[in-house]
C-alpha cells in the first residue's frame, strides 16, 4: 500500500506555520509565511497559504500522497470550517470566514480540517511530546495572545458549537481592567500574552523612575522585558511576578472544573519560565481547593513551538 502523508498548517496573528508529516510524526518539509501583511482580505491570505501548502508538498516530493491538510488558527470552529471574529487576524477580525472551504478549492479539492490553535496544539502535545499518556490536561498557549486546549478523558472538549475552551477571555480583573482585543475587559489575554507582559511594562515605567534597562527601550516588547529580567533587571523581574501571579490565580480556577492531571504551557512566552514557574505555582496553590493543593503539575511544552502545533494540526487531518 502507498505511504501517505498529511499537511499541518498553524496560523498565528504574524505568521503561519506549514509542514508536510508522516504517519510517524516527522515533519519532512515546512516553511513560514506572513499572516499580517493582508489587511482586511482573506481571500489573499488563503491564497498565499494555498501556494506555499504545494510548495512544501513539491519540496517534500509526496506529490499525489497527500490524504489532506489539518489547519489550526485562532477562533476556528472544528464543525463549521471557518475562522469568525478573531481579534489578532485582521481578516478575520470582523467577519466570518470559510476558511476550510475556500482554502480546499484551492487546493484542487484536497480535503481540509480546522481547529482552534490551541486545541491543535493540545493534540500535538498529547501525540508527540510532554503530555503522552495524560488523559486529563489542559493546555494554555501564551503567545500573541493566550488560547487553550481542554483534554477531558484523552478527548479535546469542544463543547456545543465547536468553540469551548476560550480560557484567555475569562476575567482575571474585575474592574478598571484592560480593554482586550475581544471587546471585553480585564481578560486574561490582556495581562498574561505577550502583548500583555509588554503592556504591563509599559504602565509601570510610566510610573516609576526606578532605574531599569527597560527605560531605553522606546517599543517594548514581552523579549526586551525577558532579555532584561535575565541580566537582572527588578523591574523586569517584577513584571513577570505580577504575570506569573495572575495566570497562577487563573490556573486554580481552571482546575476547579476540569479537575486536570496537569497544565501545560506553550508558546514564545513560557520561554520566560524561570522567571514564571514558582510565583505562578505558588499563586496557584493558594487559590486551590485543598483536595488538589500541591498535586496539579505545571509542565512546560517539550517540543519545538513550531512542531506542536503542525504536528496537532496535522492529526486532524488523518
Amino acid at each position: 500500500m502507498e505511504e501517505k502523508f498529511v499537511v499541518g498548517v498553524d496560523v498565528g496573528g504574524q505568521t503561519s506555520k506549514i509542514g508536510v508529516v508522516n504517519a510517524a510524526g516527522e515533519i519532512l518539509s515546512q516553511s513560514v509565511i506572513r499572516s499580517d501583511i493582508y489587511g482586511s482580505d482573506a481571500d489573499a491570505f488563503l491564497a498565499a497559504l494555498a501556494e506555499a501548502i504545494k510548495a512544501n508538498i513539491a519540496d517534500s516530493g509526496k506529490q499525489g500522497q497527500i490524504k489532506g491538510v489539518g489547519v489550526g488558527a485562532p477562533n476556528a470552529n472544528y464543525y463549521t470550517g471557518t475562522v469568525s471574529y478573531a481579534p489578532n487576524l485582521a481578516w478575520a477580525a470582523d467577519k466570518e470566514v470559510k476558511f476550510a472551504e475556500i482554502l480546499s478549492e484551492k487546493l484542487e479539492g484536497l480535503p481540509v480540517t480546522l481547529t482552534n490553535d490551541a486545541n491543535a496544539a493540545a493534540v500535538g502535545e498529547m501525540t508527540y511530546g510532554i503530555a503522552q499518556g495524560l488523559k486529563h490536561f489542559i493546555m494554555i498557549t501564551l503567545g500573541t495572545g493566550v488560547g487553550s486546549g481542554i483534554i477531558v478523558n484523552g478527548q479535546l472538549l469542544y463543547g456545543h458549537d465547536g468553540f469551548a475552551g476560550e480560557l484567555g477571555h475569562t476575567k482575571v480583573v474585575q474592574e478598571n481592567g484592560r480593554l482586550c482585543g475581544c471587546g471585553g475587559k480585564g481578560c486574561l489575554e490582556a495581562y498574561c500574552s505577550a502583548m500583555g507582559v509588554a503592556r504591563t511594562a509599559r504602565e509601570v515605567l510610566e510610573n516609576s523612575d526606578e532605574p531599569s534597562l527597560l527605560h531605553k527601550i522606546g517599543n517594548i516588547t514581552s523579549k526586551d522585558v525577558y532579555d532584561a529580567a535575565k541580566q537582572g533587571d527588578a523591574v523586569a523581574i517584577r513584571i513577570f511576578d505580577f504575570t506569573a501571579r495572575l495566570l497562577g490565580k487563573s490556573l486554580a480556577n481552571f482546575v476547579a472544573f476540569s479537575s486536570p492531571e496537569a497544565i501545560v504551557l506553550f508558546g514564545g512566552l513560557a520561554r520566560a519560565k524561570e522567571f514564571l514557574y514558582e510565583p505562578m505555582m505558588e499563586a496557584m496553590n493558594e487559590n486551590l481547593l485543598h483536595q488538589w493543593k500541591g498535586k496539579i503539575q505545571i509542565l512546560f511544552s517539550s517540543l519545538k513551538e513550531s512542531d506542536a502545533a503542525i504536528l496537532g494540526a496535522s492529526s486532524l487531518a488523518w
